[in-house]
C-alpha cells in the first residue's frame, strides 16, 4: 500500500494537503490511463488550439480515448449525494469518467480557479475514486492548464 499525501501548490503560494492511499496496482493503473488521456489532451490541444466550447473538447476526448485506446468512458455521468441511504441529485455531473477510475473535468476559462478545484476533489470524495483531473484547454501553453488531484 503506497500512503501518503500529495501537496498540490494553490494559489497565493499556498498548498493544500490531500491524503492518499493506493496500492502498487493501482498506482501503475491509474498511472496508465493517466498518461492516455494527457497524450489525448495534448493531441486536441495542438490540433484545435485554445478556442472551442468545453463541450467539444469533452466529445473529442471521450471520442479519441474510446476509438485509439479503447477505454470506457462516460460522459456527463450523475453523481448523487447519499446521505443514510437516500441518493439526493444536486446537479453534480462529472464530465468524463474513465474506466470508472478516473475523473476528469475539463475547462475553457481564462484559469483554473480553487473553486474548480474544490469541484473535482468533491466528485473524487462522492464517487470515491482517487485521481482527478482539471483540463483547461485556454490556455495558451495548455501544459499551464493543467491540475492533477488524488485523495
Amino acid at each position: 500500500m503506497i500512503e501518503g499525501v500529495l501537496k498540490h501548490g494553490g494559489h497565493g503560494g499556498h498548498s493544500d494537503i490531500v491524503p492518499f492511499s493506493v496500492t502498487p496496482e493501482e498506482k501503475q493503473k491509474l498511472d496508465g490511463i493517466a498518461d492516455k488521456i494527457l497524450d489525448v489532451a495534448f493531441s486536441a490541444h495542438r490540433q484545435y488550439g485554445s478556442g472551442l466550447l468545453e463541450s467539444a473538447y469533452e466529445a473529442i476526448v471521450k471520442h479519441d480515448l474510446e476509438r485509439h485506446h479503447g477505454f470506457r468512458v462516460e460522459r456527463q455521468k450523475t453523481l448523487p449525494i447519499v446521505h443514510d441511504g437516500l441518493f439526493i441529485e444536486a446537479g453534480y455531473r462529472i464530465d468524463l469518467l474513465i474506466e470508472d477510475s478516473v475523473i476528469v473535468e475539463l475547462k475553457s476559462c481564462e484559469k483554473i480557479l480553487p473553486i474548480h478545484e474544490a469541484q473535482l476533489l468533491t466528485y473524487l470524495k462522492f464517487s470515491d475514486k482517487k485521481l482527478g483531473f482539471i483540463l483547461n484547454f485556454k490556455n495558451r501553453m495548455f501544459k499551464d492548464g493543467i491540475r492533477r488531484l488524488m485523495r
